[in-house]
C-alpha cells in the first residue's frame, strides 16, 4: 500500500512538472483556454471590429529585432486589429532561430497610450473586460518567455497598457522627458495584462503601490532611482536613441543564438518555477549547448592560450 502511495506521489509530480515545464517553454501554449472559458476565436472576431494603426517587425541581421507599435494618431493606443497583429507578431518571433534579441518602441516619438478608448467603450460588460485581460495576459506572457532578451525603448509616455507592456521586457530605457504613468485607476479600473504582477517583481510591492495608486510619478530620473528602469539615455530623438538602445542590448547578446537563447530560457525558469524544477530545466537547457560548436570552440581557444 505505502509503495503505491509513493507510485502516486512520483507519477504527480512528475506530470505536474511536466505541465509547468511545458508551459513555460513550449510555444503556442497559452495561461488561458476554454476551460477558463476563454475563446480565442471568439475574441478575435470582436477585436477585428476595431482597426487602425499596425504592429511592425523589423529582424536585423545583429539578431536584434526592432517591434514598432505604430499608430501615431492616437499616441500609438493600440487598436483591436493591433491587438491581433501583437499575437501574431510573437508568434513569428517565437520561431525566430537566429534572434538574440528585441527592442519594443513606438512611432513618432511616443511609446504607446493604452488601449484605444473607441474599443474600450464597445467592450464594456465585466464579461468582455474579463476576455481581453485573459487575451492580453496571454499574449504578454508568451512574449516574456521569448528567448531573446528585451528592452522596451520608452519615449515620451508609456500610458495604461502602454506601461504595463514595459514591464513584460526584460529592461527598460527612458528618453530624459518620457514618463511612465499607470493611469488605470484613473480609469476606475486596475492593470489587466499583468502589469501589476509583473510591477511588483520589478521595483517590489511597497514601491508599486505608490506606482498604481499615482502618488509616485515616473520621470526618468525617479524611474532611474527605483529601478524601474535600467537607463537613461543621452538622446531624445528618434533615430539617435533608437540607436542608443541597439548599442545597449548589443552588451547582452555577443556570442551565438544558440547560447543567448538557452541563457534566457534558464533566466524564465528560475523566474516562473519553484527551484527544484528550475534547476531541471536549467539541466535539460544544458544539454542543448554543452558539446555543441559555440562549446568546442571556446574550448580550442583556450586551449591554445594555455600551451
Amino acid at each position: 500500500m505505502e509503495l503505491k502511495q509513493e507510485m502516486a506521489r512520483s507519477l504527480l509530480k512528475t506530470s505536474s512538472l511536466s505541465v509547468r515545464t511545458k508551459l513555460l517553454h513550449q510555444t503556442g501554449l497559452s495561461l488561458y483556454n476554454t476551460s477558463h472559458g476563454f475563446h480565442e476565436e471568439e475574441v478575435k472576431k470582436k477585436l477585428e471590429q476595431f482597426p487602425g494603426g499596425s504592429i511592425d517587425l523589423q529582424k536585423e541581421d545583429s539578431g536584434i529585432g526592432i517591434l514598432t507599435l505604430n499608430n501615431p494618431s492616437k499616441m500609438n493606443a493600440f487598436s483591436g486589429v493591433m491587438i491581433l497583429q501583437l499575437l501574431e507578431k510573437v508568434i513569428e518571433l517565437e520561431s525566430w532561430t537566429e534572434g538574440k534579441g528585441l527592442i519594443v518602441r513606438g512611432a513618432k516619438n511616443t511609446f504607446s497610450s493604452g488601449s484605444d478608448l473607441n474599443a474600450v467603450k464597445a467592450l464594456g460588460t465585466p464579461e468582455d473586460g474579463m476576455t481581453l485581460c485573459m487575451f492580453m495576459q496571454n499574449t504578454l506572457t508568451r512574449f516574456m518567455r521569448l528567448p531573446l532578451i528585451s528592452v522596451a525603448l520608452v519615449q515620451g509616455w508609456a500610458l495604461g497598457g502602454g506601461a504595463e507592456f514595459t514591464t513584460a521586457c526584460d529592461f527598460r530605457l527612458m528618453t530624459p522627458e518620457s514618463e511612465i504613468r499607470f493611469v488605470h485607476k484613473e480609469m476606475g479600473i486596475i492593470p489587466s495584462w499583468g502589469g501589476a504582477t509583473r510591477l511588483v517583481e520589478i521595483i517590489g510591492s511597497r514601491q508599486a503601490l505608490k506606482v498604481l495608486s499615482g502618488a509616485l510619478k515616473l520621470d526618468s530620473k525617479k524611474a532611474l532611482n527605483i529601478g524601474m528602469v535600467d537607463e537613461v539615455l543621452q538622446s531624445s530623438d528618434e533615430t539617435e536613441c533608437l540607436e542608443e538602445a541597439q548599442e545597449w542590448l548589443k552588451q547582452f547578446i555577443k556570442g551565438p543564438p544558440e547560447v543567448i537563447r538557452a541563457l534566457k530560457k534558464s533566466v524564465s525558469s528560475g523566474k516562473e518555477l519553484c527551484f527544484e524544477d528550475a534547476l531541471q530545466n536549467e539541466r535539460d537547457l544544458l544539454g542543448t549547448v554543452w558539446g555543441g560548436p559555440a562549446n568546442k570552440e571556446a574550448i580550442a581557444r583556450r586551449q591554445k592560450f594555455d600551451k
